[in-house]
């Protein structure tokens, strides 16, 4: 990436499945999401220069006559120098590959596949966990509803100490957010 050009953000996943953040300092510097943007960039055309030169192979081979030997040793030669230096280029980048993905690309399948199959079954779980939280309110709202009518008063307090920790909450949620990463506290202009 060209030092003049601006960026600002950027997600790179991590190997957990978090994905770590990156910024362009005030002096134009780039933080360790650009160079891993630009590692991976380098292995890319690697692999892509493998593949011409493997082609290049290809047709070399395929017309092989005792005169032509030494053009594919060369050949050979440069494509070891490049599987050598896709090799240490891949050593920079932090990739991880589920191996289901790998064993779709081998059957000849899409490895899209895969991604739509992962995203269905988190839509199922999520829609199995909605449904057993709203099966927990309701159940909530029901024992509510039957101890309003056998103990009014301590239903009534209930209420009230559970508004209570609520504003807490919130209060304590919007103080955190009114503090900024190195301490310092948000001030609200008025107009």
């Amino acid at each position: 990436m060209e030092p003049g050009q601006n960026t600002s953000a950027a997600g790179i996943g991590g190997s957990n499945g978090t994905t770590t953040m990156g910024y362009q300092t005030n002096d134009g510097t780039a933080t360790a999401s650009e160079d891993s943007k630009e590692n991976l960039n380098q292995v890319i055309n690697s692999i892509q220069k493998t593949l011409g030169l493997l082609h290049q192979l290809h047709l070399t081979v395929s017309s092989f006559t005792p005169a032509s030997q030494l053009h594919l040793l060369q050949r050979l030669n440069s494509l070891v120098s490049e599987l050598n230096s896709m090799t240490k280029l891949s050593e920079k980048c932090n990739i991880q590959v589920p191996m289901e993905v790998l064993s779709l690309i081998d059957d000849g399948k899409n490895p899209d596949e895969f991604t739509r199959d992962v995203i269905n079954s988190c839509v199922a779980r999520n829609q199995v966990t909605k449904g057993k939280t709203d099966a927990f309110k309701d159940l909530r709202k029901h024992i509510l509803e039957e101890l309003e009518e056998t103990f009014p008063d301590e239903v009534d307090k209930y209420r009230e100490i559970r508004a209570a920790s609520a504003a807490e909450a919130k209060r304590v949620v919007a103080q955190s957010q009114s503090v900024l990463p190195n301490g310092d506290a948000k001030v609200k202009s008025e107009l």
